[in-house]
């Protein structure tokens, strides 16, 4: 029997969420990635686009400039250089755009209420916790709530990788037969990845912890 297409998902275009594309694809009526203006905004969404048309997805691509506008990031267009090391450091909390997800969630409940789906789906992870709040499992769980709780058909928010370091979600992708290579994940959006930013750095000890040759080219 067909599975039902209940689901929309955030879809950045890095590791996380393309791994919950394939993972789901079979859930997934609608693909939404959001132009912020972050630094690596046109790098991941033409990685969106490249998926969502190979497995025949609707993919759309919601403007949120307002957010480059008057938010404070490093992570945004005009903001402070991208810092370098380990998210573990300090310095990596400059990256965080003040309630991202929060933001993109409603505007992707309101679309699942528009459109009669049930699930709202993001793909964040365990390693996310330390510095991004809107990614922690309090938030989802409240969000979750909001959602049910403010709309007609009870939207509700699913987000399985909660729990599960990138490393387990990049081997849930080679299982699933992903080509780490067609995602982005450096800050910086340069021509190829820096290797040197949080997410560079972040990206590489997933991919070996989960026994995967990095094929990604680095500066």
């Amino acid at each position: 029997m067909e599975m039902k297409k209940d689901c929309i998902l955030i879809l950045s275009g890095g590791m996380d969420s393309t791994t919950l594309l394939y993972d789901y694809r079979d859930r997934i009526a609608l693909a939404v990635s959001f132009d912020y203006g972050s630094k690596h905004n046109a790098r991941e969404i033409t990685c969106a686009k490249l998926h969502c048309q190979r497995l025949g997805i609707e993919h759309l691509v919601i403007p949120l400039q307002f957010m480059a506008q008057y938010f404070e990031s490093s992570l945004l267009e005009g903001g402070e250089p991208i810092p370098e090391g380990h998210y573990a450091d300090d310095n990596m909390k400059s990256t965080v755009v003040p309630f991202r997800n929060g933001i993109m969630l409603s505007v992707a409940v309101g679309l699942a209420e528009s459109r009669g789906l049930q699930y709202v789906m993001m793909a964040n992870h365990g390693g996310d916790h330390t510095i991004y709040p809107d990614c922690r499992p309090e938030f989802v769980d409240a969000f979750d709530r909001t959602a049910c709780a403010g709309t007609f058909n009870g939207v509700r928010l699913l987000s399985p990788y909660t729990h599960l370091t990138k490393g387990q979600i990049a081997a849930r992708g080679a299982l699933l037969g992903i080509d780490y290579s067609e995602t982005w994940s450096c800050y910086k959006g340069g021509e190829k990845h820096c290797g040197k930013c949080g997410t560079c750095v972040e990206r590489q000890e997933a991919l070996a912890e989960a026994g995967i040759s990095d094929s990604t080219v680095y500066e």
